[in-house]
């Protein structure tokens, strides 16, 4: 979808309804947050450079979001929104795709023990690319979720030997690259 086009159908909401649901939009940082503080128990135990990486990025994103919230708190004190969700359930032609991806989310999380990291989290980016991208361009889809899925492999498993789920990808590769770092 284009900026253009999402940029009017804000406008659109926001006329329609005479402010922003703040609430509705503040879904996914909350989200984020507890995701962060999940990640950070989950580390405690693994060597120094995920730790040092999680901190840094976890970091960022906790600094993101509080800056996020307090624009919230602006807008509605400003009377141009309030705390509700109905920005949740608009337009109507988007809910559809949004449960698809809630649910893909929640596939991800029960996965990932079986599949490993690499091989769920190329099922995951694809699908949802797939899905954002209404069946378009499904062959940059599939090389944009390869080339992520093993980077992250690379980066998060062979290099900072991090622990996430192994599987038969991992399997696979990690008598002839676990060696290498």
């Amino acid at each position: 979808m284009s900026d253009e086009y999402t940029a009017e159908l804000d406008e659109e909401l926001n006329e329609a309804s005479g402010h922003r649901s703040m609430g509705a939009e503040l879904v996914i940082p909350v989200g984020a947050l507890g995701f962060i503080l999940y990640y950070f128990i989950t580390i405690i135990d693994s060597p120094w450079t995920a730790q040092v990486s999680a901190v840094f990025v976890g970091s960022i994103l906790v600094v993101l979001v509080l800056a996020f919230m307090l624009s919230a708190v602006r807008v509605v004190r400003r009377g141009e929104g309030d705390w509700g969700f109905a920005e949740l359930s608009h337009p109507a032609s988007f809910v559809n795709t949004r449960l698809f991806l809630l649910a893909l989310t929640i596939g991800y999380i029960v996965v990932i023990s079986w599949l490993g990291f690499t091989i769920t989290t190329f099922l995951f980016l694809f699908m949802a690319m797939a899905l954002l991208n209404k069946g378009e361009r499904m062959k940059l889809s599939l090389i944009v979720a390869a080339a992520l899925s093993v980077s992250g492999y690379l980066l998060f498993i062979v290099a900072f030997k991090t622990r996430f789920p192994f599987g038969p990808f991992e399997n696979l590769l990690e008598p002839l690259l676990g060696d290498l770092f």
